[in-house]
């Protein structure tokens, strides 16, 4: 007889402190093997008779499960909140061990219930495991994230890389225990101190009306997830409803000053923006090329050396309800300190300025030129630099209506698009 495995029960336990599912007591009584953290395997009546492992590295857990499967005995894993959101669902699932999953409410979900908020629009990340950067971005791009963190990649060294972004951060530690403790923090408030692990970070465009103990008097009232213009699509970082490679029309914009929409849709397509990548926008002008990679879900940091020109960034933005952060000043100079770019979009400034770039290592640098006596310097910058270059010139003709009916072909200036790729 063809033996049939039994699959492994796992189990989570409330990250908001209630007690455990009533599901765990039968398949407790029944187990075998318990696989647990050390604090998880206190919490709950483990049967006299079962054979347990207290999680550490997860390897050697695998093969108990294994083989448990194979010689049927029953097996419980206990874990924390729901275990299939960045939990140990998705690694046994690798493992091609069967499951049923018990979920309890996670740390995220606990945390938005604290603060009294909605977050059915938020994006969910996590830093526990792999380039924290990635986190960090999609804080700066999205009005309402919450983060998993772990320890070097916590509230004090996302709030630490949030300084100059518009953002409050709630920040919850120790979730449905005694020393439970959620406090709204500006980004410098939270770089500045300490905080126990773990803990979940909310960072939550504009001010936060939680009626939690704020660090700073100046928590203000209003409607953060109206003020932070979260999506209600249930997509917070898909592709832009309206599309990208917008016409000219849908920016305010001087004196034809904006990135064609047929070269900009080359360009963004260059940069490669989505969520959790920094983009650097160098001679903002409108912000077109920027903010379509914002609406792409990256984050952006636009550089404009014209005040006025940066006051039409900011409102076209706010018109196609993203958030790009501009850096008033004059590049190269205006480029110390910025935290450091995944791809750069250089759309003005000479030779200095994109040897500035290219000293910061950027994975990918994209710039326009109109003056063909540029491209062959930028050219060798970028090789000399290690850069693969790339390039093609775009010349557009649009249809232009002509009296009586007629129609023509309208030229625009060819500009030449250049790619450099860091291997």
């Amino acid at each position: 007889m063809t033996r049939v495995p039994s699959p492994v029960t796992v189990v989570g336990l409330d990250a908001a402190g209630a007690p455990p599912h009533p599901a765990l007591a039968p398949v407790l009584a029944t187990a075998g093997l318990v696989v647990g953290a050390a604090r998880h395997l206190t919490a709950v009546p483990v049967p006299a008779g079962a054979d347990t492992v207290t999680l550490g590295p997860l390897a050697p857990a695998l093969g108990r499960l294994a083989a448990a499967v194979h010689a049927g005995v029953p097996a419980v894993v206990l874990a924390s909140g729901d275990p299939g959101l960045f939990g140990i669902v998705r690694r046994l699932r690798a493992a091609g061990l069967p499951l049923r999953v018990v979920p309890a409410v996670s740390s995220v979900a606990a945390a938005f219930a604290r603060a009294g908020l909605p977050w059915d629009g938020a994006a969910v990340v996590t830093a526990h495991g792999r380039d924290p950067r990635q986190a960090l971005n999609a804080c700066r791009a999205l009005p309402l994230v919450a983060v998993l963190t772990a320890p070097g990649a916590g509230a004090a060294e996302l709030g630490a890389g949030l300084i100059g972004w518009s953002r409050r951060l709630l920040v919850a530690e120790h979730l449905g225990t005694a020393a439970e403790r959620i406090r709204a923090v500006t980004p410098e408030q939270a770089a500045a101190e300490t905080w126990a692990d773990p803990h979940v970070l909310l960072s939550l465009a504009d001010a936060v009306p939680t009626g939690l103990a704020s660090a700073d008097a100046g928590a203000a009232a209003s409607d953060p997830v109206a003020a932070g213009g979260m999506r209600v699509d249930n997509q917070p970082a898909a592709a832009p409803a309206g599309g990208w490679a917008l016409p000219e029309d849908r920016y305010a914009h001087r004196d034809s000053m904006i990135t064609k929409s047929e070269v900009r849709a080359l360009v963004v397509a260059r940069l490669r923006p989505r969520l959790g990548r920094l983009i650097w926008d160098i001679g903002a002008g409108s912000g077109s090329v920027g903010i379509e990679c914002a609406l792409l879900g990256a984050a952006v940091l636009a550089v404009e050396q014209d005040p006025e020109a940066g006051a039409t960034v900011q409102a076209n933005a706010a018109a196609h309800a993203v958030h790009v952060r501009l850096v008033t000043g004059r590049a190269p100079a205006a480029l110390a300190g910025l935290a450091e770019p995944d791809a750069v979009f250089v759309g003005g400034g000479g030779v200095d300025v994109l040897a500035a770039v290219v000293a910061r290592r950027p994975e990918r640098v994209v710039l326009t030129l109109a003056a063909l006596d540029r491209v062959a310097p930028a050219v060798g910058l970028l090789r000399a630099a290690g850069y693969t270059v790339e390039g093609s010139q775009l010349s557009a003709a649009r249809l232009a209506d002509l009296p009586g009916g007629s129609i023509r072909l309208a030229a625009t200036n060819p500009v030449v698009v250049l790619t450099g790729e860091r291997p």
